[in-house]
């Protein structure tokens, strides 16, 4: 069931976005060549808990740290560790929520490490900008699938593949609420948007297939050749106009 918000709730939600984007902002800071990402994952904890507020993903499903810190082929899901040390040219996807007052804020980025190549950073701001084409379309009257869609021609045009497996969500008082939301899809075709709907819209692309695999870890998830991903997404409310970012600074 899609559950329709008012403006005390979206107000509850901006301000779980608000500290979810500043503890991304940070962790994102603290990407650098020779940091581990339990150091990033701790420190953003830590910003979380000082301002009241509570990790959405720590414990979640069984999940065991604040933040999702994924590596060059790592899609989704890394977990923070002390021994995964971030490497000169890497690109690290961090992915975090926020539970504040019985709402949540869920965002994430891709940020670089040192020098990084320059087909690892356009495939970070193709990333990026596919969401930002999806918003074009993210209004009240519009389709799921007119969103999908044109974050899938964005990628696909500039020679990148979306990731099919792992899609977008509702948010609200669950990490997780209806309906999906596709990195792909049909204009016109996919369920109507309606005011004051809130969504995560997390476009997942990879550099090469958008073909990926589960590790033994049972939560990372990888691209199946190897190649490069980047994550990037934001929890929106659907307005009669341009959608509300619900997860800025």
């Amino acid at each position: 069931m899609i559950v329709i918000k008012n403006r005390r709730e979206i107000d509850l939600m901006r301000k779980a976005g608000a500290i979810a984007a500043e503890a991304l902002a940070r962790g994102g800071e603290a990407v650098k060549p020779g940091v581990s990402t339990k150091h990033i994952n701790d420190l953003m904890e830590k910003f979380i808990r000082s301002k009241n507020a509570y990790p959405s993903f720590l414990h979640y499903n069984g999940f065991p740290a604040t933040a999702c810190i994924s590596i060059n082929d790592e899609v989704i899901h890394g977990i923070p560790s002390d021994t995964r040390i971030i490497q000169d040219g890497d690109i690290v996807s961090i992915d975090v929520g926020v539970l504040l007052n019985g709402y949540h804020g869920d965002t994430a980025n891709t940020f670089p490490a040192g020098n990084v190549s320059e087909e690892a950073l356009k495939l970070i701001e193709v990333t990026r900008q596919s969401f930002w084409e999806g918003m074009n379309y993210a209004t009240a009257g519009n389709r799921l699938g007119d969103v999908g869609h044109a974050i899938s021609a964005h990628a696909v045009k500039n020679g990148c593949s979306v990731v099919y497996e792992y899609v977008g969500h509702g948010v609200g008082t669950q990490l997780h609420e209806d309906p999906n939301v596709p990195n792909y899809g049909m204009k016109g075709k996919g369920r109507r948007l309606e005011e004051n709907m809130t969504i995560a819209v997390e476009p997942m692309i990879n550099l090469g297939v958008p073909d990926v695999k589960a590790l033994s870890d049972g939560w990372t998830v990888v691209t199946k050749d190897g190649k490069l991903s980047a994550h990037y997404e934001n929890t929106i409310a659907i307005t009669k106009d341009e959608p509300l970012i619900l997860t800025s600074l």
